[in-house]
């Protein structure tokens, strides 16, 4: 099943998440971005796999998980969506993302 990874007892969800950010919006996306999601996903029960950007394509790619399977995380993400944790990061804050893509994804190994 797309998202999931399992080891014994252990079942995590994975969403792979790449944005196409506005041009010259990438330095301040970064700096919000370090400031308010590590702290507003992990308060939430999310976990964040990695972190990458590609500034001279404007791209930051991302993962978040959290454990259970996809309805879990569905769930999860739902109440996160709906927390104040994230109306307090995102508010006033401009739309700095062009493009994006949300996707569950399985761990290979």
């Amino acid at each position: 099943m797309p998202g999931r990874t399992c080891q014994a007892w252990f079942v995590k969800t994975i969403q792979l998440r790449r944005y196409t950010l506005v041009e010259g919006e990438y330095d301040a996306f970064l700096a919000w971005w370090k400031e308010w999601m590590p702290r507003v996903r992990r308060a939430a029960g999310f976990g964040i796999e990695f972190a990458y950007g590609l500034p001279e394509t404007n791209e930051f790619v991302w993962a978040v998980s959290a454990e259970g399977d996809h309805a879990a995380f569905l769930a999860l993400d739902e109440a996160y969506r709906a927390s104040d944790g994230r109306a307090e990061a995102f508010d006033g804050q401009p739309q700095r993302i062009a493009e994006y893509n949300l996707r569950l994804v399985d761990e290979i190994g």
